[in-house]
């Protein structure tokens, strides 16, 4: 019987080889015939994230007045699975529950993870990490070409007092905290894809356990920084008719000109208030990251902003559903905020002579004060002569 079988099967495949398009010419699959069976090109279709008819299975739930014979095959331990009670679940109408309780346990099948996984895995990755090394690129050849910008005539040898210990302490608490979490971020996110071809999946195993920890709790230190920093500079950093005048000269960034400013420029601003708003919304998708299911922010989200601008985003979302947006939304924020503080670290170092000691020790050169904060200088030195404190 099983060489019967056998050579049956053989003239089969002899035949389709030897006349291929015998195969294209078959009839298509009468797919409800076989309970929905789905054939291989719907397969690809569905993960290529093309649209599929499912019009076989969606209508093909069988008798609803069964439904409740349907469900009771699942048991209080699974039981049976029939197809029939999954098709049920899958177009809501079958009303299954589990013994299992909290936000997202009633959820039993949820494809969206595929959509994400994709995006996550792909223009996440490769717009992210490229863009940051595009703008690592370009402030390298930025400094080739226009140089270091130096104190005009040199240090003057006499200092004045920038910051102070605390605001030095809550700009570091926030930049070393975020330089902790970029990097613990960018190791999960891009790890598996970079670093298990080199050090193998047992050292990565290790790696990414350690950074997942760090960057759970380094995120505390990083919420702290920004509420110190916003509260010591938010007074100074309210945008004035100086700001435009700074910006038309380029800040004497890329020219020799050095335009007017108090405690912070135009450029510091915007670097400020980039990292102050970022800073706030990486905060709360990561809170939500961090107690999964209990803060939904992104359906009451795009129902704001459906009656604003008039949009269609969707405003009925699976717990799943905001997971992973907050998950999508915190990693493309977070390379935002990496492209304005690789920005603020070039200038803050190598980028313009004597401007680390501002954070470094809280004394700068008085020239390099008045090259670039004269009105803040005379504010300064005013409020010394009449011995009150800045």
């Amino acid at each position: 019987m099983n060489l019967k079988i056998f050579s049956v099967v053989a003239l089969l495949m002899t035949a389709l080889m030897v006349n291929p398009t015998l195969a294209d010419e078959a009839p298509p699959v009468d797919r409800t015939a076989t309970g929905g069976a789905q054939t291989l090109e719907d397969i690809m279709a569905r993960q290529q994230q093309l649209k599929v008819d499912e019009s076989f299975r969606s209508e093909n739930l069988g008798d609803p007045a069964n439904a409740a014979a349907v469900n009771d095959q699942l048991g209080t331990r699974g039981g049976r699975s029939d197809a029939d009670v999954w098709r049920g679940v899958r177009y809501n109408e079958n009303d299954a529950r589990t013994q299992v309780r909290g936000p997202a346990t009633n959820v039993m099948i949820q494809d969206g993870g595929i959509s994400w996984y994709k995006l996550r895995g792909g223009p996440v990755i490769n717009y992210g990490g490229g863009a940051i090394l595009g703008f690592v690129l370009l402030l390298v050849v930025f400094y080739f070409v226009r140089g270091r910008i130096m104190i005009d005539g040199g240090p003057s040898g006499t200092r004045i007092e920038r910051f102070k210990a605390i605001e030095r302490f809550g700009h570091w608490l926030l930049a070393g905290s975020f330089i902790v979490l970029a990097l613990t971020g960018l190791l999960t996110l891009m790890g598996r894809s970079f670093l298990i071809p080199v050090i193998g999946n047992d050292a990565y195993s290790t790696l990414a356990v350690g950074s997942k920890w760090l960057h759970n709790n380094i995120a505390w230190s990083f919420m702290l920084g920004l509420v110190m920093t916003f509260c010591m500079w938010v007074a100074h950093n309210i945008p004035n008719k100086l700001d435009w005048q700074w910006l038309k000269a380029g800040g004497g960034i890329f020219t020799k000109s050095h335009p007017s400013s108090k405690k912070f420029n135009a450029g510091q601003k915007i670097i400020f208030w980039t990292v102050m708003l970022l800073g706030a919304s990486v905060s709360l998708s990561g809170l939500s990251l961090l107690f999964p299911f209990e803060m939904p922010m992104f359906a009451a989200t795009f129902d704001i902003i459906n009656s604003i601008l008039g949009t269609d985003f969707p405003t009925v979302l699976a717990p799943h559903e905001e997971m992973q947006y907050a998950n999508l939304w915190h990693s493309i924020v977070a390379f935002l905020m990496m492209l304005a503080i690789i920005a603020h670290i070039y200038i803050g170092s190598v980028g313009m002579e004597g401007a680390f000691d501002a954070m470094g020790n809280g004394q700068v050169d008085l020239a390099w004060a008045r090259q670039h904060h004269d009105l803040w200088v005379e504010e300064r030195l005013g409020k010394q002569d009449k011995g009150e404190s800045s």
